[in-house]
């Protein structure tokens, strides 16, 4: 595998799907406007990329998982818009631009938000599936993307970053929900769409709950340690901003401990599975040794 060469083609396929699906659809001109600013405004992609890697494991085409990945970046993009609101994390750039409610307004960036939100739900419901699959992946991207996932990660890191007795166990339930539970949707909903066995399913799963984790521990690393320019933020804003992280709570050396044992942990359960995953091991190898 050229890992470059498959996240571009990932990425290319996900950009491409998201254009065609907002396109297709009415809506007035400020609000289609406000949705494509932040859904171009790139990223890596990861969790579109790891739809596409399940089906190339189990030889299926990208084409099957189109509505999967573009709803699942809408939602990703949605919580960006959101995070960077002033009643939040109050941010003026994202990726070297204007965040959303700065190149518009904070309405239009609401609106735009819930637009993502809300079209994506109704996006899945256009898979060509059976109606139970359909059901099944709208309810665990619920799970993933809502209250007891994603969205209720988000609340309990707001509220620890008030607290300075976090503990590892706290910490890494609020990433695994904040962080991983979308990930771990990807890898879920791929083996669905791939027809994958109950057993290969749970693995995928654990494999995805292992990813989030690093995915969190590199970022945490990567603030102590990363360059400022590469990462695009500056290096020791957790610290300053007093939130608990890895190696606030272990030590940086202890953190890259953590790291190793997550790591190994995902590719235990990827050799589980019953078929080869070059690709998924190489999306893992991308998540840990990233610069930014």
């Amino acid at each position: 595998m050229n890992r470059t060469d498959d996240l571009n083609k990932w990425k290319r396929a996900v950009e491409l799907a998201m254009q065609e699906l907002i396109d297709s659809s009415e809506m007035p001109k400020r609000l289609r406007d406000a949705m494509a600013y932040s859904l171009e405004a790139g990223g890596k992609r990861i969790r579109p990329a790891l739809v596409y890697a399940v089906l190339e494991t189990y030889g299926m085409s990208l084409e099957r998982g189109r509505e999967v990945a573009a709803s699942l970046e809408m939602v990703h993009t949605y919580s960006l818009i959101h995070d960077d609101l002033p009643a939040m994390d109050d941010d003026d750039l994202r990726r070297g631009r204007p965040t959303n409610h700065r190149q518009f307004d904070e309405a239009t960036a609401i609106l735009a938000g819930d637009a993502l939100l809300t079209d994506a739900f109704r996006i899945l419901t256009q898979m060509p599936l059976s109606a139970l699959d359909i059901v099944e992946i709208i309810r665990i991207f619920g799970l993933a993307a809502g209250s007891s996932g994603m969205v209720g990660g988000q609340l309990d890191d707001m509220l620890a970053e008030k607290r300075n007795d976090v503990t590892l166990e706290e910490l890494q339930s609020i990433h695994e929900r904040k962080t991983g539970a979308l990930l771990v949707y990807a890898l879920e909903a791929g083996a669905i769409l791939a027809g994958a066995s109950v057993e290969d399913r749970m693995h995928l799963k654990q494999f995805g709950r292992h990813l989030g984790i690093a995915f969190q521990i590199q970022d945490d690393i990567l603030d102590v340690v990363g360059d400022e320019e590469t990462i695009g933020k500056r290096v020791g804003s957790d610290e300053l901003n007093d939130k608990t992280t890895y190696p606030k709570l272990l030590g940086l050396e202890g953190a890259k401990q953590a790291l190793d044992q997550e790591v190994e942990a995902a590719q235990a359960a990827i050799e589980s599975l019953s078929v080869p995953a070059p690709l998924l091991l190489e999306m893992l190898s991308f998540v840990v040794k990233r610069n930014h």
